[in-house]
């Protein structure tokens, strides 16, 4: 059966925030500050229905695979909305479901009227990070708009 790519649902809740906080373990940046104790992972479809944001899944089999959305974080300038919650479980790296889900969500922020994506990383996430350059993103020297991802020391910025 092929990927399935499509918006967040409430059951999606619990998986992902499993899914999300395995991958922060996994690259050890399990720390305040993060995604990982952010109180919003718990509910990332209620957070998803605020205005001018949403969230991508794949699954396969019925099994959820990942996620990555956009969200118009609080003080990003006019125009640039935030891409978020972009995590992948092990064994659906390097099968192109990443950049798959990059491109719908770059093509729904192109949609809602956005005309720039900001991004926050981590050093330890270098696969990520390599797909963000490849995808158009270039590095900041300072972080953008209130994320309260206060630990994240990548800053990226691309032109849609």
């Amino acid at each position: 059966m092929p990927v399935i790519l499509r918006q967040i649902q409430e059951t999606d809740n619990a998986p992902l925030a499993e899914l999300i906080r395995k991958v922060f373990r996994e690259f050890r940046i399990d720390m305040p500050g993060t995604v990982y104790d952010d109180p919003s992972t718990d509910n990332l479809f209620e957070l998803f229905q605020t205005k001018k944001s949403a969230y991508w899944v794949a699954e396969e089999n019925g099994q959820l695979l990942g996620g990555c959305g956009i969200y118009p974080t609080e003080g990003l300038p006019e125009g640039c909305a935030e891409l978020v919650k972009f995590y992948l479980s092990p064994h659906a790296r390097g099968e192109g479901i990443g950049r798959l889900l990059m491109q719908v969500s770059n093509n729904t922020a192109k949609s809602m009227g956005y005309e720039q994506l900001y991004l926050e990383s981590f050093p330890q996430l270098e696969g990520a990070v390599s797909i963000y350059l490849k995808q158009g993103y270039e590095y900041l020297d300072a972080p953008l708009g209130n994320s309260g991802h206060h630990a994240c020391t990548i800053w990226m910025l691309k032109e849609l």
